[in-house]
């Protein structure tokens, strides 16, 4: 009975299809390109077949290089793909399994770790929030620029990526500058990620499709990169084109990635060109975790030992180098698993088939079959049975998430980007109902639900949300939804019945009640805040303690406020939020030199912070700045028009100074708009409007 094959990095083997020898020692190695685009489909580019795509330089360039026709992810969605591939590990060995909740530990060695002990200048660029350094893939890189849309608001579904041009023209920058010692770059572009929207002049040539349209556009911004090492104009590079996973576009009823492992989202594009690469297409088993040795063995660097607590043995070896017989690829998608409670997929490919453990298992014959249209279960049921046997103990539910990295602006970045936080608890066993292919329409509503709130149709995310609720109340990514869906149309009150009804239940995340606790806070009911609170602060989740300071803050107790403020930035130095508390601390204190101070901290490290505007420009004016102050409420009022303390700050204090135009504005904004409880205000407001010349 086959298992995985957990061999040693591979070296270069006589007969094998890198036809150079390892460079000599006072050779310069060759420089190493290694680029990943999110979300492309194997069938995606002109190389493939596809008469539809326009690729022409990643064409151009698959031309002259090998490609891998028969390769493989081991994961369905971005962090845990790329963990794959920079440590030559599968998920369960290096222990991220997911966007959210998991971080890469230090002990494992990656392919920049390895390199730069080489001698190799490292440097990664990369295009969108779930490759953020602080999930743990940035050591080893001299440079590491994740700069997405870092200071967005995180309360909006703003998107936490950059557009494939500016990371290249990062990436270009960096790369000519390093010249004379060998390079290691790491280039991620994330354009053909959903939601489609490509720039002209592709979206007018793909109006039909967009998502070919994010494919081709991507294929340009690589251009500036890859044309000058095709056209010999750079020293000698081994290049590695992939894919972290593809796109479903509706294929078995999914509309993305993320829910199944059916080739349209598991199988990806694989190209690697470089000095002494046979060109050709090549039909072998290709792997994520066969990168890591291909590009060491091409670089002739041999992988270090290690010390300290031993290591898994790395699965993969290099395809450049004769392929051993019958190699399983494991695969697996939990992110339904860890946020919504479904049941675990896992997978092996063997021998032209493909293996699902399920509730509802399936095998498909993928040679006959590659859309995968019919379940051969019944009919190969004892390889089935010794495939899933043969699964990882390893890999088995349920994956422990690292303990402080889900945060409220990490889940909010990731659900910007169709990413949902929360957590569901391990479960014993999972039945038919909780079979993902079960689950299809419900997948589909909570696309919707996040479709809806980004386009600002709440009425209609909210409908969406109930009925998800009340098709499986007990998923706690459903409460999560509704919650914050009667929060953003300002049904507070309805908003905090739903989480106390899910906190009743036991549907309720973490990050729910860090969203309850908080709604409380800024509703007055301190009590119950604090006791929703308080447990989940004393665990060290810092957003549950800046929470936590809020509601004492909010009752009265402005030193234990201050006090717990200080510990969350003994933690985290740069925790925007703890500084923009403590600017409103220290204002309720009467200490506004020191709320200036804090509220700029607060601003310089997470600029869109409406309220810590709106805190500065209250400490400005008490200062005496009051032309700065007024300036402040105005930024407050830019990133959150709804801000209506600040909004009535910025149109009385503006009419003060004379400046009527602005003070104007700002004014009728608030007196048309402005909630019930600020009725007194509001006619203050209009009455000013008529003194108004």
């Amino acid at each position: 009975m086959k298992k995985l094959a957990l061999t040693a990095v591979a070296v270069l083997a006589a007969g094998g299809l890198l036809a150079a020898a390892p460079p000599a020692a006072k050779t310069r190695r060759p420089d190493v390109l290694l680029i990943t685009i999110d979300t492309l489909r194997a069938d995606a580019t002109g190389f493939s077949g596809n008469a539809k795509a326009s690729t022409p330089v990643l064409d151009r360039l698959a031309a002259s290089g090998r490609v891998f026709t028969n390769a493989h992810a081991h994961n369905v969605v971005t962090l845990p793909s790329h963990a794959n591939l920079l440590t030559g590990l599968y998920p369960y060995q290096h222990g991220v399994r997911d966007n959210t909740g998991f971080r890469l530990a230090d002990r494992f060695p990656t392919l920049a770790t390895e390199l730069k002990a080489a001698g190799y200048a490292t440097g990664a660029f990369v295009g969108s929030f779930p490759l953020d350094s602080r999930f743990g893939l940035d050591r080893g890189f001299d440079v590491y620029d994740d700069r997405t849309t870092r200071g967005d608001q995180l309360e909006t579904f703003s998107l936490a990526e950059r557009r494939g041009d500016e990371v290249v023209a990062a990436a270009l920058a960096w790369w000519q500058s390093r010249r004379g010692a060998p390079r290691f770059l790491w280039v991620h572009v994330y354009d053909p990620h959903q939601p489609y929207m490509p720039p002209e002049p592709f979206a007018s040539r793909f109006r039909d499709n967009p998502y070919l349209g994010e494919v081709a556009a991507t294929d340009a911004f690589l251009a500036p990169l890859l044309n000058p090492l095709r056209e010999g104009k750079e020293p000698p590079c081994l290049v590695v084109v992939t894919a972290d996973h593809g796109e479903s576009l509706g294929e078995h009823g999914e509309l993305t990635h993320g829910l199944f492992a059916y080739e349209a989202t598991l199988k990806v594009p694989l190209v690697v060109w470089g000095p002494g690469v046979t060109p050709g297409r090549d039909g072998r088993s290709a792997r994520h975790v066969d990168v890591f040795p291909t590009v060491l063995a091409a670089a002739g660097v041999a992988a270090r030992a290690t010390s300290g607590a031993a290591l898994p043995v790395r699965p993969g070896r290099s395809l450049l180098a004769p392929a051993p017989v019958g190699e399983d690829s494991y695969f697996e998608a939990l992110s339904t698993t860890l946020n919504r409670g479904w049941a675990p997929l896992r997978g092996l490919l063997r021998d032209g088939r493909k293996f699902i453990a399920l509730p509802l298992p399936e095998t498909y014959e993928l040679a006959t079959d590659p859309g995968e249209l019919k379940n051969r279960f019944d009919a190969f049921r004892p390889l089935a049975r010794a495939a899933f046997a043969d699964l990882p103990k390893e890999s088995a539910w349920p994956p422990p998430r690292t303990a402080g990295v889900s945060s409220a602006e990490e889940e909010a970045r990731l659900r910007s980007l169709g990413y949902l936080a929360s957590s569901a608890p391990a479960r014993a066993s999972y039945g038919p109902a909780d079979d993902p292919k079960q689950l299809v329409a419900l997948d589909k509503k909570i696309h919707q639900i996040i479709d809806l709130s980004s386009r600002g149709k709440t009425v209609e995310a909210i409908a969406l949300a109930r009925e998800t609720v009340r098709e499986r109340p007990s998923m706690a990514v459903g409460q999560s939804l509704l919650a914050q869906a009667l929060l953003d149309a300002g049904q507070t009150a309805d908003a905090v019945s739903v989480m106390r009804q899910a906190r009743a239940l036991g549907a309720a995340s973490d990050a729910l009640l860090r969203q309850l606790g908080l709604t409380l806070a800024e509703g007055g009911q301190t009590t119950e805040a604090v006791a929703v609170l308080q447990p989940l602060a004393e665990t060290g989740d810092t957003d549950a303690m800046s929470a936590l300071a809020l509601a004492y803050s909010e009752a009265g107790r402005q030193r234990e406020a201050w006090e717990l403020l200080q510990r969350i930035l003994k933690i985290d130095a740069d925790h925007a939020r703890a500084a923009e508390l403590l600017g409103l601390v220290e204002l309720r204190l009467g200490h506004f030199a020191q709320a200036r101070d804090w509220s700029r901290r607060a601003v310089e490290r997470q600029r869109q912070l409406p309220r810590a505007w709106n805190n500065l420009g209250v400490a400005l004016w008490q200062l005496g700045d009051k032309a700065k102050a007024v300036d402040a409420w105005q930024q407050a009022v830019d990133y959150d028009p709804r801000l209506w303390d600040a909004l009535w700050n910025l149109g009385l204090k503006a009419a003060e100074l004379g400046r009527t135009t602005q003070a104007r504005r700002a004014l009728e904004r608030f007196a048309a708009a402005a909630p019930r409880r600020y009725a007194d205000d509001a006619a203050k407001a209009r009455e000013i409007l008529r003194r108004m010349p």
